[in-house]
């Protein structure tokens, strides 16, 4: 009874030191400076952590947001791991939610550092993102205070909290923005001028928070956080509030006198908050543990030895280690990309780290193999396992030291970290690594399976497609009723060295459905075909295509160049790389590549070291249509000017044609020249092009208004005089220049260009501000310009927008007598499309509270973070002319230019886009549109339309819902010919194993598709027409007979293992 009693009254006490916020204050004696908690010495054994899952980042991981058990289950995991190798700190940015430090505190005993990045990746000030930080902006000001205060007024009775931290290294971040680390800048003048007129007014604001945060919470010191020692003088001059210097440094074996230097220029305690080693061999390109651990143990060494009382600096308080895990996110974070690639791109060079530096001045420091433990593939849960590196075992018997227990001195720790044995450490490791290689990555091994199982069951009134499959006749839909599909896909992944990889991927066909009512789709090649044999007899042929290469892939990562190749997986463009007139576009088309059984392939090369800058491409179809060609890029910078080259030389002609949304254009030869300088807040790019010279000496025709010709007499003159040029050396020329004004609230841009008959560049693809539809076409035979500019009202920003282009040589009339006809890219040197006589403006519209989470970023529907962001917009055009010739396809598929164009039209339409985050476990995205619309080809009904597209996610199902009204169906065909229905409803409902994406990407779900049509006499298979699919009239008149039907419910379950 008494023993019940006194574990009462222990556990009432324990809960009620738990329960309250720790003392936390820095002390000072004759020993030196030191860190105290509650009365007691403490030496910060601290990591810096995170849990960021391979495939996401900093953005999209979203740890916290998710449910209590997952984050129960993740922190269990690491927090023991953490705990095991005694550390008593981790550093952790503002986000995470106070009741999780205190349950990390509670169960583990581990501190947490809070820290405010201080504006250092950007903030958003009256509704604007601003990507760098204007610390002397009263506005800034305002909020940055604000912001602190509110820290302090939600974790300063925290239970776990040691102590808070402002910024990250954000005296670098006043030289570049971004989380991807560069190469500092060696111009002294620019750094003492930088110093002075942006880190002067950052620091003085450091201590200004640092003030009032400690007038709010007494209990926790404030700490900054610096880049190594840079502006430590003016950070003498402004922070004297400060109560530790909290600094990243990267030195390699040794700090050096960084202990001395802070403890007589500022007389501060010292808080390494950064520092460390990659585990990545750069010379040798494969991981090394053992010169990882070799670094941590000298830095650790020199953190405890330079603590109070030893009689060194005597001003250490304790570091974080960088880090706890890999970050897989780290290169290609600005972009958005490969963050399921574990990238060993060197991306700066240290030469501290002089075991893997190649030469001096050469890159060899690996962002993303920081870690102590390497990062395990992620679950359903969004979960992972941690594999320790030999670094964590050295740091678990580093850690077991207590500089200031009795009898320590320098002598000791020295003898100390000296009796640690690396190999020891590394020996233990390999287990690790290799439940890490039997999870992930062998030399050669099956890198996923798929299994798409499909059902199909079809009905509909008033249509051609038959009861039951006629064999006379070979059409698809072939009947109405049941089918079912399999398409297996498995790929093989070879690594035969770490920084080399391939794949391949193959799907297998097992039957394939023959009466689906959208009837292509990447199967239908396996669909059983009539053949003539050599005896002239008519041969069903039933297993053609069963198996097939899906995609594939390689990566060759050398010291100086890397090396992609690709078949059918994609390649983004040059656009942000000084492709100022677009020669190299992204070729990244989602389904559609797979609908038409499209194919892109070739090899991407980029130079490193001595020929850093350059960047060469080359295959057989670089994008879905290309003509096989070879690509070189070279950019410099020269003073204070980017320069950038392109040439571009088609190799031969394309091949096969498989959709119209791909058609190639005539064999060419480009170069382009672009120049680039920023001048405070204008920026300007001006540029040059040369094209098309394969196709001078080509005739075309051009038309002019015969003044002779009299409407009332058709015997008289003709309506148009005809004439025949041939394109010359002066059509081969174009120039192009930009100009843009960034400040705060206001941006405004104006382009113009004007470009040869055959100069043609590509589609812009870049953004400029916001997400405007009127761009840049790239087009040759044009004069454009565009001019556009946003302005913010708090979360509002209004931003119109305006275009005008006209061709050089206008297009052939939809009437021209013979002998003209109108031009088509198959025939002729250049035609107008794209560039056609357009006079345009919109004005676009966008509420968006999280800026910080860009409305127009690719990977918006995944990271945005609002509970409601709207972008709307309204685009007129006027088209005062007609166009040349579309090229289509016949029911057939052979190739065909149309005989005439649509005629002159003015367009409108209406766009919405709204994203709502409104918890982890549900969001909705939505894009709606209505107005009118031409068609492709040559059919002048101009038809007014309204659609949308609205997906939703709630925990572990998704639902997907598309409404046309008036509007043309899936396939490229349908616009051509101007095939609409009036009505096209589809409902999609699945549920997956794991967190559904908001992208189409292979997952394991079960799901149930409806999808429901009306039909008229403007729809195909409309069966009172009972015409050819493309006939110019109908042989029966529909006028009078209903509406058709058309349906169909798909079953479906995908299986996914691995990637």
């Amino acid at each position: 009874m008494k023993n019940s009693i006194f574990g009462f009254i222990l556990l009432l006490f324990t809960s009620a030191v738990y329960a309250q916020a720790d003392q936390v204050y820095i002390a000072r004696d004759s020993d030196g400076m030191r860190l105290k908690v509650n009365g007691e010495d403490f030496m910060i054994n601290g990591m810096n952590w995170d849990y960021i899952p391979i495939g996401t980042n900093t953005i999209t991981a979203e740890f916290w947001k998710k449910s209590d058990d997952v984050i129960r289950a993740g922190l269990d995991t690491e927090m023991s791991l953490l705990k095991n190798m005694n550390v008593n700190v981790i550093r952790q940015y503002t986000g995470v939610p106070a009741r999780w430090i205190r349950y990390i505190y509670e169960k583990y005993g581990i501190y947490t550092l809070l820290n405010h990045s201080f504006g250092r990746y950007g903030l958003t000030i009256d509704g604007v993102w601003i990507e760098i930080t204007d610390y002397s902006d009263p506005r800034t000001q305002e909020f940055l205070l604000s912001e602190v205060e509110g820290l302090v007024r939600d974790y300063k009775d925290t239970p776990g909290l040691l102590m808070y931290l402002l910024g990250n290294e954000n005296n670098y971040g006043l030289f570049w923005a971004g989380a991807e680390t560069e190469d500092f800048p060696d111009d002294e003048e620019e750094k003492q001028y930088v110093g002075e007129n942006r880190g002067r007014p950052m620091y003085r604001l450091m201590n200004e928070a640092s003030k009032r945060m400690k007038a709010m919470d007494g209990n926790h010191p404030v700490a900054i956080c610096n880049g190594d020692v840079l502006f430590i003088d003016i950070i003498a001059e402004e922070c004297p509030d400060v109560d530790v210097y909290g600094t990243n440094v990267y030195r390699g074996l040794s700090f050096g006198d960084m202990f001395d230097v802070v403890k007589e220029k500022l007389d501060m305690p010292i808080m390494l908050t950064e520092f460390g080693a990659d585990a990545f061999n750069a010379i040798d390109n494969k991981e090394d543990q053992k010169a990882q651990a070799f670094y941590m143990l000298g830095n650790w060494k020199e953190i405890y030895a330079n603590a109070a009382g030893l009689g060194k600096a005597e001003n250490s308080i304790g570091g974080f280690t960088f880090q706890f895990s890999d970050g897989w996110w780290k290169y290609g974070f600005d972009d958005r990309k490969n963050a399921d690639v574990h990238d060993n791109n060197a991306s700066w060079s240290n030469g501290g780290y002089a075991i893997d530096l190649p030469a001096e001045g050469e890159n060899n420091m690996n962002e993303e193999w920081f870690g102590i433990t390497a990062k395990g593939q992620t679950d359903a849960r969004g979960l992972y396992d941690l594999y320790p590196r030999a670094a964590y075992y050295s740091l678990k018997e580093a850690h077991q030291l207590n500089p200031y227990e009795e009898g320590v001195t320098v002598d000791f720790v020295e003898t100390y970290f000296n009796n640690i044995q690396i190999m020891d450490a590394v020996l233990k490791a390999r287990g690790d690594k290799a439940a890490l290689v039997g999870e992930s990555s062998k030399l050669l091994r099956v890198s996923n399976l798929q299994a798409r199982l499909t059902t199909y069951n079809t009905g509909g009134s008033l249509i051609t497609t038959p009861e039951a499959p006629d064999p006379n006749e070979v059409q698809f839909p072939d009947e109405l009723g049941f089918d079912h599909m399999q398409s297996f896909f498995f790929g093989i992944e070879g690594n035969p060295a770490s920084n080399v990889r391939a794949e391949v991927n193959f799907n297998v066909l097992g039957n394939v459905a023959t009466n689906p009512i959208d009837e292509i789709f990447y199967e239908n090649v396996g669909r059983p075909v009539n053949v003539i044999n050599e005896e002239g007899e008519e041969v069903l042929v039933t297993d053609q295509n069963r198996v097939r290469v899906y995609n594939a892939s390689f990566e060759w990562k050398a010291k100086d160049f890397d090396v992609r190749g690709f078949y059918r997986t994609g390649h983004y463009h040059w656009g942000y790389e000084g492709d100022f007139f677009g020669l190299y576009p992204e070729a990244n088309y989602g389904p559609n590549l797979d609908i038409y059984n499209g194919e892109i392939a070739g090899i991407e090369i980029d130079g490193k070291r001595a020929i850093e800058g350059l960047k060469a491409a080359y295959g057989p179809q670089l994008w879905w249509g290309a003509n096989p060609a070879v690509l070189l890029k070279y950019g410099r910078t020269i003073g204070k000017f980017d320069v950038t080259g392109v040439f571009h030389e088609d190799i031969d002609d394309f091949g096969t044609i498989v959709s119209s949304l791909a058609v190639p254009q005539p064999r060419t030869r480009r170069a382009t020249i672009a120049i680039e300088r920023e001048f405070g807040d204008l920026g300007i790019q001006i540029g040059g092009i040369w094209g098309g010279q394969p196709l001078n000496g080509r005739e075309f025709q051009f038309t002019e208004d015969n003044p002779d010709y009299d409407p009332s007499n058709p015997d008289g003159a003709p309506k148009y005089i005809i004439y025949t040029d041939e394109v010359n050396s002066e059509d081969n020329w174009g120039g192009k220049a930009k100009i843009t004004y960034s400040k705060g609230k206001f941006n405004w841009y104006a382009q113009g260009a004007v470009q040869g008959l055959v100069a043609g560049g590509g589609y812009d693809q870049t953004q400029t501000f916001t997400g405007w539809k009127l761009k840049d076409t790239g087009s040759g035979n044009q004069t454009n310009f565009l001019s556009g500019f946003t302005y913010s009202f708090g979360n509002l920003q209004v931003a119109p927008n305006f275009l005008w282009q006209k061709p050089i040589v206008g297009p052939m009339p939809n009437d021209v007598q013979g002998p003209g006809r109108l031009r088509n890219i198959l025939d002729d040197p250049f035609v107008v499309r794209a560039n056609r006589e357009t006079v345009a403006g919109e004005i676009l519209f966008t509420w968006d509270p999280t800026p910080g989470t860009w409305m127009y970023e690719w990977d918006n529907d995944r990271a945005e973070d609002a509970k409601f962001a709207v972008s709307a917009g309204f685009v007129f055009r006027h088209l005062p002319t007609t166009m040349d010739a579309a090229i289509g396809f016949q029911d057939d598929r052979t190739l065909f230019p149309f005989p005439n164009s649509v005629p002159a039209r003015d367009l409108w339409e209406t766009h919405a886009r709204i994203v709502s985050k409104i918890n982890p476990d549900f969001g909705l995205v939505a894009n709606v549109y209505f107005g009118n619309a031409q068609a492709n080809g040559d059919d002048p009904r101009v038809i007014d339309r309204i659609g949308a597209d609205i997906r939703m996610i709630y925990k572990k199902l998704k639902v997907q819902h598309t409404f046309k009204l008036n509007d043309w169906g899936p396939f490229d065909y349908h616009r051509d010919f101007n095939l609409t229905y009036p009505v096209q409803l589809m409902l999609d409902v699945s549920t997956t194993l794991g967190i559904p994406d908001w992208f189409v990407l292979p997952n394991t779900q079960i799901g149930i598709r409806g999808t429901w049509r009306t039909m008229n006499e403007f729809s195909p298979r409309y069966a009172p027409n009972r015409a050819r699919e493309f006939a110019d009239s109908p042989i029966i008149s529909p006028v009078g007979f209903p509406d058709g039907t058309e349906w169909e419910i798909r079953t479906y379950i995908h299986i996914n293992i691995g990637k």
